[in-house]
């Protein structure tokens, strides 16, 4: 008699025959499938030992939607776990559910932008647009009602805060219990899908926030998962010494050990090919590649890992977008694999979101270093421009002590003139200056004070400030060269050409290919009164047309409308160039020029 076929995979898998289970756990020495096909009976479905600690059973009964758990008899004693690959969990302390991957992607064959053209928008699936009941969190089918918004107002990235189901109801996401399964309180893995498809459907694309650096921890059914550990620390997914050691509890995933690195490389790819999603962005890995004992240590194993994960994306998903958030000027994150690095597609830019934020934060004009904000704008990782994500609000900036820009600006009057002025000039830096630009959620209309995750976006502002609005949707359009004027904004290439430390007055260049409808010139103020008659240079002679005046009364009823016009650059040297013409120019407010 022939042996029953064995079906490849991890976890539960659906079949047309019923659904295999396949679960590693070395130390134990009996495991059963227990759930409501058998009453949740431990004798009814013994799992067959397999080699390096893996254990399997085919049933044939089981249907998609059936709630499970493994029971594992180990010398501590017997576990009920939630199986580690679930797709999908009734709770972070619940049951596992059998989940039937099938989806409709009938007519999804976007592409996300080329990286010089994106511009993400970070949310958080909970608070963004939580309209429905203050009792309840927001959910995918919520977001997707905005997705008209965010495609007018220009955006054609979003990066979303973790989505792995964690503890309880509400979250930031940054305490995954189960990295496979999709938070049930914001709709679920089918729920995500749909979500995916609607947005790419809206030409947004997604962006997914994971977490590996630790797991946790709270609800974490992975502790001690098949009963053994050592030194009392977390078993087999987990270091047992003080590798195990991070800011957010000692769970750091042991990135030595072959299936711990193909239970996290198995997620990372689980999101390009069941959900679609465009890119991912990993979450702090600082604490992946190094851990703190008396000092910071290399972690190589660690580094090997996303080396691993990203070559993998790079080769079965192209196009796609890998992004750590590392924020230690590290820039073999962003160089490739086979040059030694991480092989990231970029990473967040610790060095521009602090120099800008201080830079429009400090309360006299004095304390504002132009040479500091001229070597944000024109740092970069490697050769690349846009291996960087640069940004002035992110969800880690406005929270843990920190408030929104407005609000660090001007605690007081966080909606008053000087709040207005300096967080745009603030913006217009971000969509100027090379790098791949990020907001975040309600930015754009002035959401105030501090990120929590129990307070929704007020969307109510959204019409009292519709001006600021629109100012960030023509800085998004100039960034993304819609018009067909302004391509510089894509290029490679930036200098910054003039800069007046007492005057408070920067100009930069921006080009590709360079030339009109390339070449762009950025001029901003960061002086509290007016420039007028200001001379400065130009890379090229002739009608430099205004773009975009921040100062525009269109945007705010109390801004300026400083008479600011097209310029006109004749023969003469200036500032390095051959060519010079004269401005006139706002309080804290950003010129933008090109040529036709």
């Amino acid at each position: 008699m022939s042996k029953a076929k064995t079906i490849k995979g991890i976890g539960s898998i659906l079949h047309h025959k019923g659904v295999a289970f396949r679960l590693w756990a070395p130390h134990a020495q009996k495991v059963s499938v227990i759930g409501s096909f058998n009453n949740w009976n431990g004798t009814k479905h013994n799992m067959r030992a397999e080699p390096d600690g893996y254990w399997y059973i085919n049933i044939p009964k089981v249907q998609a939607g059936d709630p499970y758990r493994f029971l594992l008899t180990t010398p501590q004693g017997e576990f009920q776990r939630i199986d580690p690959y679930a797709r999908e969990v009734t709770s972070s302390v619940g049951n596992a559910i059998v989940h039937d991957p099938s989806f409709d992607w009938q007519g999804d064959d976007f592409h996300i932008a080329p990286w010089n053209e994106l511009v993400i928008y970070e949310l958080h699936v909970g608070t963004f647009n939580d309209l429905e009941d203050e009792n309840h969190s927001g959910q995918f089918s919520s977001v997707s009602a905005r997705l008209g918004y965010l495609k007018k107002l220009g955006v054609n990235a979003i990066q979303i805060m973790p989505i792995g189901e964690f503890a309880g109801d509400r979250s930031w996401g940054y305490n995954p219990a189960h990295i496979f399964s999709v938070e049930i309180t914001y709709g679920g893995p089918l729920a995500f899908k749909r979500f995916v498809k609607r947005a790419h459907q809206a030409g947004i694309a997604v962006i997914l926030d994971v977490v590996y650096n630790h797991l946790g921890p709270s609800d974490l059914d992975l502790w001690q998962f098949d009963g053994w550990s050592e030194n009392n620390r977390g078993g087999i997914y987990f270091y047992n010494d003080n590798r195990a050691a991070t800011p957010w509890g000692e769970t750091r995933p042991d990135y030595g050990r072959g299936e711990v690195r193909q239970y996290l490389s198995d997620n990372a790819l689980m999101w390009f090919e069941e959900y679609r999603v465009d890119g991912l962005r990993f979450d702090a890995t600082q604490f992946i590649r190094t851990f703190q004992a008396e000092d910071v240590r290399d972690l190589p194993e660690g580094w090997s890992l996303l080396q691993w994960i990203n070559s993998q994306i790079v080769q079965k998903y192209p196009g796609r977008i890998s992004i750590a958030e590392d924020l230690q000027n590290n820039r073999w994150l962003t160089k490739d694999v086979g040059a030694g690095g991480a092989g990231f597609g970029s990473q967040w830019d610790a060095n521009f979101v602090h120099t800008i934020r201080q830079a429009v934060i400090a309360v006299e004009d004095g304390q504002r270093s132009l040479i500091a904000i001229r070597n944000a704008i024109q740092y970069r990782y490697n050769d690349n421009a846009f291996d960087r994500v640069i940004y002035s609000e992110s969800h880690d900036e406005v929270a843990n002590g920190k408030a929104r820009v407005p609000q660090e600006i001007s605690p007081s009057d966080p909606k008053g003139w000087y709040a207005r002025k300096r967080s745009t000039l603030a913006a217009a830096m971000v969509f100027t200056a090379p790098g791949i630009p990020m907001l975040f959620q309600g930015q754009e209309f002035l959401e105030g004070g501090w990120f929590r995750d129990t307070v929704p976006v007020d969307w109510d502002q959204r019409d009292e400030f519709h001006g600021i609005v629109r100012l960030y949707r023509d800085l998004i359009g100039l960034r993304l060269n819609r018009d067909g004027l302004t391509h510089g904004l894509c290029g490679q290439f930036t200098q910054v050409y003039h800069l007046n430390d007492d005057r408070k007055v920067i100009a930069f260049h921006r080009w590709d290919q360079g030339g009109p409808g390339d070449d762009v010139v950025v001029v901003a103020n960061f002086f509290h009164d007016a420039q007028d008659g200001y001379t400065l240079g130009f890379p090229a002679g002739g009608t430099w047309r205004l773009r975009f005046n921040s100062d525009w009364q269109g945007y705010s009823d109390d801004f300026g409308n400083h008479p600011s016009t097209d310029a006109t650059a004749d023969e003469g040297d200036r500032d390095g160039l051959p060519w010079h013409g004269t401005v006139s120019i706002g309080p804290y407010s950003v010129l933008i020029f090109s040529q036709e």
